[in-house]
């Protein structure tokens, strides 16, 4: 059926516009009651027309603010400067085929949510829905769009139409919309106090690949090629391409689990997927969304209790181009959400489906705060090492955070492992054998010690790891927090010296 469905879809939207007589539209993407971008490069607006070379003049409340024309693809687009206020507007277009009109527009910041089933995973699954569903009300100024899913082997210009109308709060409307997408929305609403829209673009079960344009598989195709229809850039020609036009603060991005069986290669594809969206946007909007605009992703979630499988802890360490923490000197403009200590191991909906989107959501939105909108005074990290030594009189090994300026807290011994081999200049991989688990023996302001005498005899310690597991502790339990924001610090290996 979804085969039939497809087909049914494609031969839909592939018929020529010019065919279509006396036709002018907005883009799907376009309804009442939805968010534009407010941005001081101007915001974009675009749909379709029959009539090549047409005038096209765009008003705000009956003002005209920019016009353009028709292009010979049956497109016209226009850029225009935003109103600066938070009330609600109607905008027009007029061209020679009449006018058509979107109400209740309001402008603020609009973000761009994607992935696969964690990000998919709808309000109404999380632990508090009843309250969440009930405290909605309380946000009218919230408004979000769930794209249909669709795949295709070709770009295709607009997003389907079926269910695209933007939505203002309600239990009705959010029992199916992602629980991510909106808290965060929620949280920065709570913040800013100004109109948010959320664009809700994701698909389970799928892979970076199907929401990679060409462009960017081929800059990794050193990493080898799936084929699928979720693959190989389904999703982006169908359910990313189609955006590209309209004015954008971001993106929070929630994938990886279907790409941890080859986990080494998606720091390539991850990189590459984040520039090449920001590049394409920036093109398409004409310049009006930013060409490093902000992307935040949560770290990889824990999944089954016990597993040693390390493809979750390597994608983690993928996800963040093998540095660590965000932003790095490859990932500018980058923020994450750490997970790795929210397990969820009797979900009702899969235990790789954990609960907990209230804290993926916050976490989400404080490195927002600090990366995205540069507030100075927003900790949005977790502790991080900065320096790991080993004393070879005692055999004790300490990691200090963050140069020992932050103080840390410890909820747990565990978690840490030394690579310990019998020459200096050996150092081990992922999934090397030569890892031992130690504990910590004791810690301070920012600092841990771990005794490494009983392996060290005859060997060398030459590197550290800590959190290399699927699901490395109990809810919130994991080994290193920090004190004053209780964000816990995520997986890293380092050198010891």
């Amino acid at each position: 059926m979804r085969t039939n469905t497809f087909l049914f879809t494609v031969l839909v939207i592939s018929i020529p516009y010019s065919l279509l007589a006396d036709s002018f539209s907005f883009s799907n993407y376009y309804h009442d009651h939805m968010v534009l971008q407010k941005s001081s490069t101007g915001t974009t607006i675009w749909g379709q027309s029959s009539k090549v070379n047409d005038v096209v003049h765009i008003q705000i409340d009956n003002k005209e603010v920019a016009q353009t024309t028709v292009s010979s693809h049956h497109i016209w687009e226009a850029k225009f400067t935003s109103p600066s206020d938070n009330a609600p507007h109607t905008v027009s277009a007029v061209s020679s085929l009449g006018t058509i009109h979107i109400s209740d527009v309001l402008f603020g910041d609009v973000w761009v949510c994607s992935g696969q089933s964690n990000m998919e995973f709808n309000l109404h699954g999380v632990l508090n829905a009843t309250a969440e569903f009930a405290d909605s009300a309380n946000y009218p100024n919230i408004r979000f769009l769930h794209v249909h899913r669709q795949y295709s082997s070709s770009p295709l210009t607009d997003i389907d139409s079926v269910d695209a109308v933007w939505n203002t709060p309600s239990e009705k409307s959010l029992s199916s919309f992602s629980a991510v997408c909106w808290l965060y929305g929620k949280y920065l609403s709570q913040h800013f106090n100004y109109p948010i829209g959320l664009v809700e673009t994701n698909w389970g079960g799928t892979r970076i690949e199907a929401w990679s344009s060409p462009d960017a598989v081929r800059r990794c195709a050193a990493f080898g090629r799936k084929r699928n229809q979720y693959s190989q850039s389904q999703l982006y020609n169908a359910m990313i391409y189609p955006l590209l036009r309209n004015t954008i603060k971001g993106v929070i991005w929630y994938q990886g689990e279907s790409n941890a069986a080859h986990a080494y290669k998606y720091s390539c594809q991850f990189l590459e997927m984040i520039m090449d969206w920001r590049t394409k946007f920036n093109t398409a909007s004409l310049g009006t969304t930013s060409s490093s605009f902000p992307f935040g992703f949560v770290q990889l979630a824990p999944w089954r209790e016990g597993e040693a499988n390390l493809g979750f802890p390597q994608l983690r360490w993928s996800q963040t181009s093998n540095v660590g923490y965000v932003p790095n000197g490859l990932m500018h403009n980058v923020f994450m959400a750490v997970a790795m200590d929210l397990p969820d191991f009797h979900s009702p909906y899969g235990n790789i489906h954990p609960r907990y989107k209230h804290e993926v959501a916050y976490r989400l939105y404080l490195g927002a705060l600090g990366v995205a909108y540069h507030e100075t005074d927003v900790d949005f990290e977790g502790p991080f090492p900065t320096s790991a030594t080993i004393d070879k009189s005692t055999n004790i090994v300490t990691v200090e955070y963050d140069r020992g300026l932050h103080p840390i807290e410890v909820r747990s011994n565990d978690g840490f492992e030394v690579c310990c081999v019998n020459q200096t200049t050996t150092f081990c991989n992922a999934f090397d054998t030569h890892w031992i688990n130690v504990t910590m023996t004791s810690h301070s302001f920012a600092s841990i010690s771990l005794d490494v005498s009983s392996y060290s005899h005859g060997n060398h310690v030459t590197q550290v790891r800590y959190a290399w597991r699927e699901s490395p502790c109990a809810f919130k339990q994991c080994a290193v927090y920090g004190k004053m924001n209780d964000l816990p610090g995520p997986p890293f290996t380092y050198y010891v010296h």
